[in-house]
């Protein structure tokens, strides 16, 4: 439905986390673009549908529930027009450098490829890499990235920026065009890239939500309402005033709750770590920069032309015929020495020596024992899980640390995501000999 209001043009669509929301000139011109709509092709949570078989969402609904709840914030704080157009943009554009099965091949990218998703979000958005190719371009009739936030008063670089957060551990000069009697000024706004990137962001409010929707895992509540209504601005920072706090911690609570119950789930580990491996097995003999700019569909169909390895892991994916687990070390059952050996098998070369091992030693064939050393990917891919410094005022206008009024935050940032430090698993056939092998080999 398109209507006209004093805003000019605008249509409403309804989103089924956040209801009917309200796409301005500027959401329209970029939802048109297609290295947006590219993002319709690249599922949320990759394989955790395996799992929880509702989370088939996509990359666009939650870049489209990230501009929204910016916008939302940046009416509560009472912040300009320009800024809030510039914080909605933001949102609704820091995904569009993500990679097929979204975070699942990140650090393939990151340590295979040494390419960063955020560096190419950055290059989209000032128009330095194609992502899409020249013939999406032809059949579109958007403009380009950069000349539509150009049309709105944004600079792209100062876009880019935002949606990467910056450097938020100093006084970082965001300097957003605005004006005073015709004179330009550059100001200090953290708040700007804190509403992108930070223990409470956008992104974070919104994928909690949504994914707690599509899973049907209650874990993902968060009061959104109480949590917007006390963030206030102080000091050009982004902080919550004290009435917030139990909403703060509810939300701390719901991320950690839901990476360890949805995102780092055994079953969906075991799938992406299967994915993972047949793709790392697929560059190490072809070499392809062009994997990044593929979209889920894309990567299924280039891994079916490689070698047996490859289509026999995209069949199991297809068919839920995936490998079983055979070994796990926990969390509480290491010692100093397994620390040291385990820590090791965060290095890509050393695991991989250590699975060609455990196949051989077993007799079966390459590639058909994998291991799972979750910390190093966790930190690849989100940061912000261990961030608990939120900041809080209190009724006498001072500022404290989220921890001051919480016990919670400091057992948060103690809290792990997963019960195990290494899991083993396996072609269900070589259960046996598999778990043998790896108890001798890793105990």
């Amino acid at each position: 439905m398109e209507t006209r209001d004093t805003m000019g043009n605008y249509k409403i669509i309804h989103d089924v986390v956040h209801g009917s929301i309200k796409l301005d000139e500027i959401m329209l011109d970029l939802a048109k673009t297609p290295e947006l709509n590219r993002l319709h092709g690249i599922k949320q949570l990759g394989l955790v549908y395996l799992v929880f078989p509702g989370a088939h969402h996509t990359r666009f609904e939650h870049s489209l529930g990230v501009a929204h709840i910016a916008s939302r914030i940046a009416h509560e704080l009472k912040i300009t027009e320009q800024e809030d157009t510039f914080v909605k943009a933001a949102g609704f554009l820091h995904d569009i450098g993500h990679g097929p099965f979204s975070h699942t091949l990140e650090y393939i990218f990151h340590d295979m490829l040494g390419i960063d998703h955020m560096q190419i979000t950055k290059d989209i958005i000032t128009g330095d890499y194609d992502i899409v190719g020249p013939t999406a371009h032809d059949t579109c009739d958007a403009d380009p990235i950069p000349v539509i936030l150009e049309r709105y008063g944004l600079d792209p670089k100062e876009v880019a920026d935002l949606v990467t957060g910056g450097d938020q551990s100093t006084d970082y000069p965001w300097s957003l065009r605005t004006s005073e009697d015709g004179q330009q000024f550059m100001n200090d706004r953290r708040y700007l890239p804190q509403i992108i990137h930070s223990p409470i962001d956008a992104d974070q409010l919104d994928f909690l939500l949504r994914d707690s929707y599509y899973t049907g895992v209650a874990h993902g509540a968060v009061d959104l309402d109480r949590l917007l209504k006390t963030m206030e601005i102080h000091n050009n920072d982004l902080i919550v005033h004290r009435k917030g706090v139990v909403a703060v911690e509810g939300m701390l609570v719901a991320r950690g709750l839901m990476y360890s119950s949805v995102y780092f789930h055994k079953t969906a580990r075991i799938a992406e770590v299967m994915l993972s491996r047949a793709v790392e097995s697929f560059v190490r003999e072809a070499p392809s920069e062009e994997i990044p700019k593929m979209i889920d569909a894309d990567l299924i169909k280039w891994m079916e032309a490689g070698s047996d390895y490859c289509k026999d892991i995209i069949e199991r994916i297809r068919y839920r015929n995936l490998y079983k687990k055979a070994y796990i070390i926990g969390l509480e059952d290491l010692d100093e020495d397994q620390r040291t050996d385990l820590s090791a098998l965060a290095n890509q070369r050393e695991r991989r020596r250590v699975e060609e091992e455990i196949c051989r030693k077993a007799h079966i064939p390459e590639g058909n024992a994998l291991i799972d050393i979750p910390a190093p990917e966790l930190l690849v891919s989100e940061p912000r899980i261990a961030k608990t410094n939120v900041k809080i005022l209190d009724d006498d206008n001072k500022v404290s640390s989220l921890s001051r009024f919480s016990p919670l935050a400091s057992a948060l940032r103690k809290r792990r995501v997963t019960d195990w430090a290494a899991m083993v698993f396996c072609n269900g056939k070589y259960k046996s000999q598999v778990s043998k092998v790896a108890e001798k080999l890793l105990e």
